[in-house]
């Protein structure tokens, strides 16, 4: 019986062991250790704790497991460079709207952010109901790319400028910093658009290389200090009225996720998503009337100049469906989901 017993507490042993080893194989397994490049510096406002807090998330969620660094702008690769080194797996992941990247394929600003442009509400609902996130999937899967919305902000403002735009002609001949099919938009009307990295704003406005710049809503534009540079805010951001961020992963590494780390990273930019478009709003308030009482001035767009703007966008978003199939494809869908939504919209809220 002796023997029996002792024979008994080494398989016990054994059997422990073998559970400790294979637990120990399978969470090596579990451990990953990726790099995220950020298009914005971690010191701006709203935005940029955002990148850090997903990376965050996705660990305490993971119990540690998925942990994911984050680097500054330039850290890894310069900021336009994002897009390519996630395509080529050199990175797996990067951050940054899609919109920034529109000379890879025109249709990436639409699921980013477009002139007069949805709600977020109905921006969101065309993208998680209405087909919206199937066609970012499948145009983005053509750069090997899967892209995750991270974040949603309030309304933009429509840029900064050195003197007063009072009509359409005052606009001919400038110079600005604007991304997107905004910028193509005003080049209709004789502004010299300039994609411009974040980073290098502050610098071109200031020594007069460029006359106006665009890049945010109030609370970001005012970190950014581009009021000491510039007096005029023009509003309302009729180029970005909501704007997508995006979470670019490669997507060979992507697939490679198991599907816990992949609810993780998905859960993550949701809790991120709603955490920023309600920081935003509590924010831009209180950034305004900070900026106004040290001597900017607050300009809305006049009626004739507002409706020079969307006629210059319709003829842009004809020449882009015309040439690009993927753009044509992504707009009509969003417009058909639009034209649907109109008729709720005008009964369901107050005017």
């Amino acid at each position: 019986m002796a023997i029996g017993r002792t024979w008994r507490r080494i398989g016990a042993v054994v059997a422990v062991t073998l559970v400790g080893l294979a637990a120990s194989g399978a969470e090596a397994q579990e451990r990953l250790r990726w790099k995220l490049a950020g298009a914005y510096p971690s010191s701006l406002a709203v935005i940029g704790q955002s990148q850090i807090r997903f990376t965050q998330w996705v660990e305490q969620l993971t119990d540690g497991n998925f942990r994911i660094q984050f680097n500054e702008p330039g850290a890894l690769v310069p900021g336009g460079g994002i897009f390519d080194a996630v395509q080529a797996g050199s990175i797996e992941m990067g951050y940054g709207g899609l919109g920034l990247w529109i000379g890879k394929d025109s249709s990436l600003s639409v699921f980013n952010a477009i002139p007069f442009g949805p709600n977020a509400s109905e921006y969101l609902a065309w993208k998680k109901f209405g087909g919206g996130q199937q066609l970012q999937d499948e145009i983005l899967a053509q750069f090997k790319i899967k892209a995750i919305d991270c974040s949603l902000i309030e309304p933009e403002a429509s840029g900064w400028f050195r003197k007063e735009i009072k009509t359409v002609d005052d606009l001919k001949g400038l110079k600005m910093r604007i991304a997107g099919l905004g910028g193509r938009t005003l080049e209709k009307l004789g502004v010299s658009s300039q994609l411009i990295t974040p980073g290098d704003i502050y610098p071109a406005l200031e020594r007069g290389v460029i006359d106006a710049a665009e890049f945010s809503m109030p609370v970001m534009d005012q970190t950014m200090g581009l009021w000491q540079v510039a007096k005029h805010y023009y509003f309302p951001g009729w180029h970005q009225p909501f704007t997508f961020n995006q979470l670019l992963v490669n997507l060979d590494k992507w697939n490679s996720l198991s599907p816990k780390y992949k609810l993780a990273v998905e859960m993550a930019c949701e809790r991120e998503l709603l955490t920023q478009l309600a920081e935003g709003a509590a924010s831009n308030a209180k950034a305004l009337n900070e900026m106004a009482a040290k001597g900017i001035t607050i300009h809305s767009w006049p009626q004739p100049i507002l409706d020079a703007f969307k006629k210059a966008w319709e003829e842009v978003a004809a020449e882009e469906s015309a040439k690009n199939p993927n753009f044509k494809k992504a707009f009509e869908s969003l417009q058909a989901f639009r034209a649907q939504y109109a008729q709720w919209q005008a009964v369901g809220f107050l005017k």
